[in-house]
């Protein structure tokens, strides 16, 4: 509980203060644990919490403690510590623990396996704290830092993280009016088809206008987004945004092209989702045919059965499905079959070493044949160079994004050159 972990803290801090010893703070927050929740429900959360905190005590000595914080957050004190690597190889045995499957019994019919990892922010006695208030928000600012990492890993703290963490908050407060302030710009990057060399669809990527930082990259606040459930709102701005021009394109008199638009968790979460793309669609007179959503892999197999439904009322419409990032995502190919989805997108990471790496150029082709026989088209993401265009071209890969052919411009710049590349 949480005060007896803040009294056993300042206890530990007072013997080692005494004996000269040092100690650590390890703060422990489950990766995408809420997704579970939502979906499955609080009575299996508890079930995992519970079984996640066994094994967390397991892997402290006595004298240590262990405690859970409240939602999916745990802290871990290491008393009489006698180096720092101590606290090290207590993160990594801690990991490893919950990387091992979770057998479950769901709504009482039966055990299933769940796979989950955690995030860990450290902070050391005396170096980052003398005080149990500062170490713990110390080992929670470096918590952080884990999860901008990806997950499934631990970071230490430094003094730097603070001033990063000020500036996320800092961020994240502006981020709650950029849309009312319209802030928000959508540029396009092109999508070539790698037979006829023609522009066949764009991507509407999201960038940020912020007052005082200028253009910020979506790496930078799509995070923060998800996190403040802002992706909501904004998500369907940009959904709409996107429709209405792709439909000013149209009304130019410049042959129609796709409108792909990336898809978060968060929005596929929401049962109401069809129905807002519906109303999309609706209310700026786009053709669904036009409308691409991009979905993740990782994003799928979160939740598969949630997914499914969600994705089969969209496609539905009308509206086509990819499956962005494709290879990065673990997601078997009996759930590939299963999902409405009418391409793929390989991701940069595969096409940045082609042709040279033999292992990517592998992964590549695969992916290829794969699609050809599951009949969904191909896009490569990435593409930087002509020798990775020629081969992807030989392949048979059906179409291309990346800086060989345009970066992300604005909406003004691409009509430009769609108009001198189709005239009316």
């Amino acid at each position: 509980q949480p005060q007896p972990a803040r009294d056993r803290l300042d206890q530990t801090l007072i013997s080692a203060t005494r004996h000269r010893r040092a100690a650590a703070v390890l703060f422990l927050d489950l990766d995408r644990f809420k997704s579970i929740n939502d979906s499955l429900g609080h009575n299996v959360g508890d079930q995992l919490l519970k079984a996640a905190g066994e094994r967390l005590a397991a892997c402290i000595r006595e004298g240590d403690t262990v405690a859970r914080l409240g939602g999916d957050e745990f802290v871990v004190v290491l008393a009489d510590m006698a180096r720092t690597q101590d606290a090290a190889h207590l993160a990594k045995k801690v990991l490893g623990r919950l990387a091992q499957p979770f057998s479950i019994d769901v709504h009482n019919a039966g055990a299933e396996e769940f796979f989950i990892t955690g995030s860990i922010g450290v902070s050391l006695y005396p170096g980052d704290g003398e005080d149990a208030e500062t170490l713990l928000k110390n080992a929670d600012v470096a918590m952080y830092r884990a999860k901008e990492h990806g997950g499934n890993n631990y970071q230490f703290f430094t003094p730097e993280m603070n001033a990063r963490a000020r500036k996320q908050l800092s961020m994240e407060n502006a981020l709650h009016g950029a849309l009312d302030r319209n802030q928000f710009v959508l540029y396009y990057q092109p999508q070539v088809d790698l037979a006829g060399g023609g522009i066949v669809g764009v991507e509407a990527l999201l960038r940020w206008k912020h007052p005082e930082q200028g253009l910020i990259a979506p790496a930078e606040f799509i995070p923060l987004l998800e996190e403040t459930g802002l992706i909501v709102p904004v998500g369907e701005w940009v959904l709409r945004e996107a429709c209405a021009q792709a439909t000013a394109w149209r009304e130019a008199g410049l042959p129609p092209l796709r409108m792909a638009v990336n898809l978060s968790a968060r929005q596929l979460r929401d049962g109401r989702f069809a129905d807002t793309v519906a109303a999309a669609l609706a209310d700026t007179g786009m053709d669904p045919d036009g409308l691409e959503l991009e979905i993740t892999e990782s994003l799928v197999m979160q939740q598969v059965e949630a997914s499914l439904e969600a994705l089969r009322r969209i496609h539905a419409l009308g509206v086509h499905i990819s499956m962005d990032d494709f290879g990065t995502g673990y997601s078997s190919l009996s759930h590939l079959k299963l999902l409405p989805i009418d391409a793929v997108k390989i991701d940069r990471s595969f096409v940045r070493d082609i042709p040279d790496d033999e292992n990517d150029a592998a992964i590549v082709e695969a992916i290829i044949v794969l699609a050809r026989t599951l009949r969904l088209n191909v896009i490569a993401e990435g593409v930087e160079t002509e020798a990775q265009l020629a081969f992807l071209r030989a392949l048979g890969c059906g179409a291309a994004q990346g800086f060989l052919f345009s970066r992300p411009v604005p909406a003004a710049e691409l009509t430009e050159r769609l108009r001198e590349t189709w005239p009316r």
